[in-house]
C-alpha cells in the first residue's frame, strides 16, 4: 500500500521498534506500514466505523473513541511517539489534544494543512472561503474548524510546553524552503515535551 507523501515523512523520524500511538488513524496504513517496515508496534484510534473496519482489516489494533474526550485509556509515557495527522484542524480543543499527546508520548508528530498558503489568501481577497485539495470542503460543510498558519502551531506548540525538533513543509508532495509560509499546503511538525 503507497503512503501519502506526510505519512512517508513521518514514518522516515519513527525508529524501528517504537511504541507509537496514531490519532485519527484513518484505515490504519501509517501504523501497517510501521509494522511491516520497521517492526513498530501501537495503537490507532478513530471515531469513524469506516475507518476502524478499514484498520482492522489491515491488522491493526485499532480503538474506536473520540479524542476530544481525551486520551485517559493510556498512561502517561506510555508511547514513544504519537501521530496526529492531518486530524488537529478538526479537533474543537487543539490545546487538549496537544496536551494529551505530550503526557501520553514521549515525542510527537503533528501535521495539518497550512491555511497561510497563498491561495487561500487570494481566495479570501476574492471573497470565498478556499477550497483546495488540502481543505477540500465548503465552508458550511467543512470538518476543519480551526484552520492554521505554519507561524499559529508554533505559537501553540511553544504555549503548550512542546519543544519543536524538526519541521518539514510540504507542496505537491515536495518540501519547500523558499517563502515556506506561502508556498507550503503542508506542515509536518515533530515536538518534544520540554
Amino acid at each position: 500500500m503507497k503512503l501519502r507523501t506526510d505519512l512517508e515523512l513521518i514514518a522516515g523520524w519513527i525508529a524501528p521498534g517504537a511504541h507509537v500511538l496514531d490519532l485519527g488513524c484513518g484505515d490504519g496504513a501509517l501504523l501497517a506500514h510501521l509494522r511491516d517496515a520497521k517492526g513498530c508496534r501501537g495503537y490507532g484510534v478513530d471515531i469513524a466505523d469506516d475507518n476502524v473496519l478499514a484498520a482492522v482489516r489491515n491488522r491493526v489494533n485499532v480503538i474506536q473513541a473520540d479524542l476530544e474526550s481525551g486520551l485517559r485509556m493510556f498512561d502517561d509515557d506510555q508511547f514513544d511517539m504519537v501521530v496526529l495527522s492531518q486530524t488537529l484542524q478538526a479537533m474543537r480543543h487543539a490545546e487538549d489534544i496537544l496536551r494529551e499527546m505530550a503526557r501520553v508520548g514521549r515525542e510527537g508528530i503533528v501535521s495539518f494543512p497550512n491555511f497561510g498558503h497563498w491561495r487561500h489568501a487570494v481566495s479570501l481577497l476574492a471573497g470565498r472561503m478556499p477550497v483546495t485539495p488540502q481543505i477540500p470542503y465548503q465552508w458550511y460543510d467543512t470538518p476543519n474548524i480551526h484552520l492554521c498558519t505554519l507561524k499559529d502551531f508554533e505559537i501553540l506548540a511553544a504555549k503548550v510546553g512542546l519543544r519543536i525538533t524538526a519541521r518539514a513543509v510540504l507542496a505537491n508532495g515536495r518540501q519547500v524552503t523558499l517563502l515556506p509560509s506561502l508556498r507550503a499546503t503542508l506542515a509536518v511538525y515533530r515536538f518534544e515535551t520540554r
